[in-house]
């Protein structure tokens, strides 16, 4: 279950990603197979190859790309949320969502 983003965000958000720009979207998330995982960072882009090179300069493995069209993402949680968050200049993000 998502909460604490509000519609602008998202709206935003999805067109950065349909624009094949890498989008960052943090909101609280509660998921029974992540305990104490309290929030997610969806980072999205339309441009898979794009999507899955940032995966891979990130040390990710772009394997977990959740290639749901329209607006496909990886799911950044727990420790690596915040390293790549801090490495990128989202800061409000870790502020906000308290990380």
């Amino acid at each position: 279950m998502a909460f604490g983003i509000k519609r602008n965000e998202l709206t935003a958000w999805k067109e950065r990603v349909s624009r094949g720009e890498i989008a960052y979207l943090t909101h609280f998330w509660i998921d029974p197979r992540f305990p104490g995982v309290k929030s997610v960072t969806k980072v999205g882009c339309a441009d898979l190859e794009r999507l899955e090179e940032w995966c891979r300069a990130h040390g990710l493995n772009p394997r977990y790309i959740h290639r749901r069209e329209p607006f496909p993402h990886f799911d950044l949680l727990g420790e690596k949320q915040k390293q790549i968050l801090q490495l990128e200049g989202l800061t409000e993000h870790i502020r906000r969502f308290h990380l």
